[in-house]
């Protein structure tokens, strides 16, 4: 046998050994019992807040609706948390698939401490997707009498997570993708933001594009619900459950040193200065936040969803969100920083683009992507979206986040790579939906969702006109070129330093990167991505 074979047959046999090993240990791989679960729900007596009895005024303009305010700088969008959070009087409900530890994560878990100690009850529930080595911390802000963490669908503590993730493919595999923080149940913000530096503009290296949406009012009450369906489920365990040691009052207090030295270091920093100038800020501190008042509608997936098979529709947010998009007349824009259409996508867009309704799509491209393998599923639907006539974009790595256009970076000097991370559809120019959702399976399908559907015609046609005007010079347009020999070529059209810029490929990778995710996307794994 040639050293090829034999490599082949050495690499086989590995991978089988530790199949047949993480099998063994999957066993081990048990939770504890989660009947030490106490239910608790929002409070529904909120309106004598101060946050209340805005939302009251708010009400009596128009009796039902909520107040809609756009976060699409990450500066805003933090400052405003912490200033929502100073402001709670009743109850913060934090839910996140990711919570970092950096600098943005650490004032964010400081000021929710804060409001603890202001008597305030917090309910902090983040997935235990990337939690690994954070349950002392979690643990000891549990300990706090008006602080309660709880993480969703944990991995058990006795065997190692990946191999809880080969064995245990169906279940931890499906994550709680939601993100939504809401005060007193009077006002709250959804989007595509987990808590991270690289989601608020502070990664001097690698930076999101992202969006989310202030609301006040009964939208508010909306997401309440959705959350305490989460943090009652069978699948939110309080981490004094899943800890082998509860930490000692002593042990509490040194780690709550350790942390407050460290946001101590961060108080010269932008966010800190931002949040003492910021006319945002103080706007929201004073009542006197511009919003438009519009009917909307919570849409969000059921824990549940996660129990059941990823061929039940029945839990799916996408379903609730049909009705919306086969409803679109003239034009549909959609910003999705993963975009794998399927099969049913394609079918989708076909039947929009028969009726002569304008599509147009943003999504990362090859370069901005920070999952590639995402990419390498996308990449197969291009050519049919343009043959159909769908106006495909790609966003430029090189984004200038000051100026909206792209400029060629040099890395050496501290420009960071920019990547879409906003959910958001535009229907119509009258209509929005901002949330978490990807137009990806794993979206649809595998995880769990939220967002807001809403009929405010200002706030859609702002984003439109402003698509319309950064586009072009924000991202590559797609084009299909036919070639005699009747084969489509893709082409990027794009600007550089304020020139056009034409590629032939896809822009700014290359070869084995390029190589890489064709190689991926021949692989049968769509409804995992």
């Amino acid at each position: 046998m040639n050293g090829v074979g034999t490599m082949a047959l050495s690499t086989a046999f590995r991978f089988v050994l530790l199949l047949i090993i993480g099998l063994a240990f999957a066993g081990c791989a048990t939770l504890p019992e989660n009947v030490e679960r106490p239910v608790s729900t929002a409070y529904a007596d909120t309106e004598d807040t101060s946050i209340g009895r805005r939302v009251k005024e708010v009400g009596r303009e128009r009796g039902g609706m909520s107040g809609y305010h756009l976060l699409a700088d990450g500066l805003d969008a933090f400052v405003v948390r912490l200033v929502l959070a100073d402001r709670a009087e009743r109850s913060i409900d934090a839910q996140y698939y990711l919570l970092h530890t950096d600098v943005v994560g650490s004032l964010f878990i400081d000021r929710l401490y804060s409001a603890a100690e202001r008597g305030v009850r917090v309910r902090l529930l983040v997935d235990d997707i990337d939690l690994g080595g954070r349950d002392f911390g979690a643990a000891a802000l549990d300990a706090h009498p008006n602080m309660e963490v709880r993480f969703f669908n944990p991995f058990s503590r006795k065997v190692g997570r990946t191999i809880q993730y080969i064995t245990g493919f169906g279940k931890q595999t499906r994550r709680a993708h939601n993100k939504s923080f809401t005060v007193d149940n009077q006002a709250t913000i959804l989007g595509g933001r987990n808590i991270g530096d690289a989601y608020f503009e502070a990664d001097t290296e690698f930076s999101f594009v992202d969006l989310d949406v202030l609301v006040f009012g009964p939208i508010a009450g909306e997401v309440s619900a959705s959350f305490d369906q989460y943090w009652n489920s069978e699948l939110s365990y309080p981490v004094s459950t899943l800890v082998d040691k509860i930490p000692t009052p002593q042990e509490a207090a040194q780690k709550k040193a350790e942390f407050d030295a460290f946001v101590a270091q961060q108080q010269g920093s932008k966010y800190i200065d931002y949040l003492r100038q910021s006319d945002l800020a103080e706007d929201l501190r004073n009542g006197r936040v511009e919003y438009e008042l519009a009917d909307g509608v919570v849409v969000a997936d059921d824990p549940e969803k996660l129990n059941t098979s990823a061929s039940e529709t029945t839990y799916r947010l996408s379903d609730k969100l049909e009705p919306y998009l086969k409803n679109v007349k003239n034009e549909l824009i959609i910003f999705s920083p993963y975009f794998v259409p399927g099969k049913s996508g394609l079918a989708f867009f076909k039947e929009l683009r028969d009726k002569g309704v304008q599509v147009k799509i943003l999504t990362n491209s090859l370069a901005s992507t920070d999952v590639g393998i995402v990419h390498a599923g996308y990449a197969r639907y291009r050519n049919n979206l343009l043959r159909m006539g769908v106006n495909l974009y790609e966003l430029d790595q090189n984004l200038d986040r000051e100026t909206g256009t792209s400029a060629k970076k040099d890395k050496t000097v501290g420009g960071s790579k920019a990547s879409l991370h906003a959910k958001c559809f535009i229907l119509d120019r009258k209509t929005v939906f901002v949330g978490s959702l990807n137009l990806d399976a794993r979206s649809v399908i595998q995880n769990t969702e939220i967002g807001v559907v809403f009929e405010a015609e200002p706030i859609a046609r702002y984003l439109a006109e402003d698509f319309d005007r950064q586009i072009d010079k924000a991202a590559f347009r797609l084009e299909l070129v036919e070639g005699a020999d009747g084969v489509g070529r893709l082409r990027w059209h794009g600007y550089s330093n304020g020139k056009p810029i034409t590629f032939n490929h896809d822009p700014y990778t290359g070869f084995w990167e390029r190589f890489g995710v064709g190689f991926m996307g021949m692989l049968p794994i769509e409804s995992q991505i």
